[in-house]
């Protein structure tokens, strides 16, 4: 997609033998500017501070902006590798509220489109995921193949002579990048490589995607929830906050625990790092020469021998097992469980979570599945720690849109101050227990909502 000298109008893309160019004009089309109108920001967020307006969860027009300098502009994952064996293997999903199709071309190559037909706009695939040779949108019959372009139209006779099936091919996601397993893609026409947009927090994840040469598949499925809450308040939690774990997952902590009267004093008051990235991604994890995974059956199985050799004695003692991620601005993993999930927005007071388990595809069936239903005990959509997580969000998001209320601003300020290179870990690091990468996220938000987007040209 490229900008247009006219920054009220959006010039989309089609696939086909001009896709590179990605340009496809609006014609006689012109949206006014009021309808593309942006919000400073800027008094919202004070990133040195450590202050937040609740604003940005209530909102209306600063969600609508999120979509489309947050979402549109930024490397947003979509899949993980191992959902695509065969050509014609597809799984449909989101970017921000846009619905995408991902798809294995019959050259074997990942490709994405937006899902959504080009005559009336419904959606020309349905399904949640499986295999097909073309979509064929059930509306008024147009047909795509798994490159995106147009191959049938009924009653193709009735069209004007200038008709042309390549100018209406599906509207395709110009980058598709894949990390370890993870596929990622972005609206934008011309983006920083995604290796370069993760920088350091690509040396976190590693300690949960690169244990071996084999890598990692998905098993179990993906499971799907929706809460009432804005989709930051998920994205953030996962960033950077370790504080809530010993209140709100009090109970949980208890029912896990050998004596079931809790864990142990030195577990519950654990050191560790707070990893912050100037990008917005961020990950906590606690520090110790005997971090292990939680599941018997995946402790007793690692070599942790091996992974010391492969990953370093500081990714194994810290982000290889218990830990929270982020990768701004809305997919977080948890290693010690083999979980990766994405917050996508329904609107600014609703989320929908998808999960899914990972694992090394090297293990043995039996270590998967205990793999498995640990996380779905855990961090399931019925899982002991989720729901405590879920029930935290939507009372935030409850009572954040009263008139007093929404005018209180809230305290991002532990850890101010003690951001540092501590020589150990890659980037800036701060305490476990630290604010310090939700304070990163919301300025890396408020960079974002305050710059114009590739769409926008130079307006503002």
């Amino acid at each position: 997609m490229t900008s247009t000298t006219d920054p009220t109008t959006v010039a989309v893309t089609s696939a086909g033998p001009h896709s590179g160019a990605i340009e496809l004009p609006h014609g006689a089309l012109q949206r006014p500017a009021e309808m593309r109108r942006n919000i400073d920001v800027s008094g919202l967020v004070d990133h040195e501070g450590g202050l937040l307006d609740r604003a940005v969860f209530t909102d209306h027009s600063i969600y609508a902006q999120e979509m489309r300098r947050v979402f549109a502009p930024s490397w947003l994952f979509l899949a993980h590798t191992d959902q695509f064996k065969k050509p014609g293997d597809f799984f449909a999903t989101f970017m921000g509220e846009d619905p995408v199709l991902v798809t294995l071309t019959r050259e074997k190559k990942l490709k994405a489109f937006l899902n959504s037909c080009r005559h009336r706009g419904a959606r020309v695939c349905r399904a949640d995921f499986g295999q097909t040779r073309n979509f064929t949108c059930s509306y008024h019959g147009w047909s795509y193949d798994l490159d995106g372009k147009l191959v049938s139209v009924p009653n193709e006779a009735g069209y004007p002579e200038s008709f042309e099936r390549d100018d209406w091919g599906l509207v395709e996601v110009p980058h598709i990048e894949t990390y370890n397993g993870l596929i990622f893609g972005t609206w934008n026409p011309s983006p920083i490589p995604l290796r370069e947009s993760l920088g350091d927090m690509a040396w976190y994840m590693d300690a949960m995607l690169d244990h071996d040469d084999d890598g990692t598949e998905v098993v179990g499925g993906i499971h799907k929830w929706v809460l009432d809450g804005n989709w930051k308040l998920a994205a953030e939690q996962f960033a950077t906050d370790w504080y809530h774990v010993n209140m709100s997952h009090a109970s949980a902590l208890m029912v896990m625990s050998p004596t079931g009267k809790g864990p142990r004093d030195e577990i519950v008051h654990r050191t560790g790092r707070q990893y912050v990235d100037p990008n917005g991604h961020g990950a906590g994890f606690p520090v110790h020469t005997k971090n292990r995974f939680d599941a018997k059956t995946v402790h007793d199985h690692t070599d942790y021998t091996a992974l010391r050799e492969r990953l370093g004695d500081a990714r194994v003692e810290g982000p290889l097992t218990n830990g929270h991620a982020t990768v701004f601005p809305n997919f977080s993993y948890l290693p010690v469980n083999g979980s990766i999930r994405i917050w996508h927005p329904k609107g600014p007071d609703k989320m929908e979570v998808w999960a899914w388990t990972i694992v090394d595809k090297c293990w043995p069936d039996e270590v998967k599945q205990a793999q498995r239903l640990y996380n779905l005990r855990t961090f399931g959509p019925s899982g002991i720690f989720e729901q405590d997580d879920g029930e935290n969000w939507s009372e935030c998001q409850a009572i954040a849109a009263g008139f007093i209320t929404n005018g209180v601003a809230l305290n991002y300020q532990m850890g101010l101050g003690s951001e540092r290179e501590d020589g150990r870990y890659p980037g800036t690091t701060s305490e476990l227990y630290s604010d310090a990468a939700g304070r990163s996220f919301y300025a890396r938000w408020r960079t974002l909502m305050n710059t114009p987007a590739w769409h926008e040209g130079d307006a503002r």
